[in-house]
């Protein structure tokens, strides 16, 4: 009876078109948290352009060279950078704009087209830097904020929820991208290589693309993944994964089945292709095997599995535990070096 009442009461305050206080309080509480969030990101954002060599086609039409642009974010104090691969790759010149008017040269630390992501470096510290997040505790319609500078337009901020995880995004290049987080914050050209940030300001993705013709469909690579990928950068320039030859998503596990062998996750990794001639086939792996744990590492999604092959030397061999018709059975693969290939 009590909640009819307030309910009554609040109609008669507040006619029909007139916003109430409970909604005037929940806009506030939305409006604070992307004001948060873009207070503690903002200073780290920058604009990334870059230039190279026109083709020679177009160098007789009188144009000397091709420009593009893009966003990125510092991670670093000392002037590490990270944005998308695609927007640096092939540049041979690049360019840093920072949200206090600098504009720096930066140089290429190393790029990774596999997850679309790239380090730069400019000669500078002192700069202010975000944090990354952890990626793995997102939730779906959890509040996200983008910030970049699409079309040219600096410092500009969208703000949405996430649509989904787990997406599989394939590049330009046609190389797939696992694990990506799908928003519903408006991105435009220029995004790329921006952040996505929790309400607390923390980098959870690095924008990387829109589908073309759709409205509210975009994705980011998640920064867990981009943690890892970075170090590597850093430390040799380049990303050396190891291989098995695989597509995969992740399932829910059958729980009978998990009682039965004595699996205490939730979830598993269902492979849905097993190329040839790759040390999947080679190791007998098949289509609908469900991967559960690869070395001592339970495999529970994607993450997992990119992590443990993370770890793993390349062409050591590797124990492997699949769930086939039922059964648990136990084999091992000779992880193979991830083919870099355009």
């Amino acid at each position: 009876m009590r909640l009819e009442q307030l309910l009554a009461e609040s109609n008669d305050r507040h006619p029909a078109g007139a916003p109430g206080r409970i909604e005037t309080e929940a806009l506030d509480a939305y409006s604070q948290a992307v004001i948060q969030a873009v207070d503690r990101i903002g200073p780290a954002v920058v604009s990334v352009g870059m230039a190279r060599r026109a083709p020679d086609e177009l160098l007789r039409r009188g144009l000397p060279e091709l420009r593009g642009a893009g966003s990125g974010v510092i991670i670093a104090p000392d002037g590490y950078v990270l944005t998308n691969s695609h927007v640096v790759r092939a540049a041979e010149r690049i360019e840093i704009h920072l949200p206090d008017g600098r504009a720096l040269p930066a140089r290429l630390v190393g790029d990774d087209v596999h997850s679309d992501l790239a380090v730069l470096r400019v000669p500078a510290s002192g700069l202010p830097a975000a944090e990354l997040g952890d990626s793995s505790a997102l939730r779906v319609g959890q509040l996200v904020v983008a910030v970049g500078n699409p079309l040219g337009f600096e410092a500009t901020v969208t703000a949405g929820v996430i649509s989904a995880l787990g997406r599989t995004l394939r590049t330009e290049r046609g190389r797939l991208i696992e694990n990506v987080i799908q928003t519903d914050a408006a991105l435009n050209p220029g995004n790329s290589g921006g952040p996505l940030v929790d309400t607390r300001g923390q980098v959870i993705g690095i924008n990387t693309a829109v589908i073309a013709g759709s409205q509210g469909i975009c994705f980011a690579i998640p920064a867990n993944a981009a943690r890892w990928v970075v170090s590597a950068l850093i430390r040799e320039g380049r990303v050396r994964r190891a291989y098995l030859g695989i597509l995969a998503q992740t399932v829910t596990l059958d729980r009978r089945l998990a009682v039965r062998h004595r699996i205490e996750t939730a979830t598993g990794v269902r492979l849905t292709e097993v190329q040839p001639d790759t040390a999947a086939a080679t190791a007998g792996l098949r289509p609908g095997d469900l991967l559960v744990k690869l070395g001592d590492h339970p495999i529970t999604s994607l993450d997992d599995l990119q992590l443990a092959l993370g770890r793993h030397a390349i062409g050591d061999p590797l124990p492997v535990q699949i769930l086939r018709a039922g059964e648990r059975i136990t084999t091992e693969v000779r992880p193979t070096e991830l083919p870099d290939r355009d």
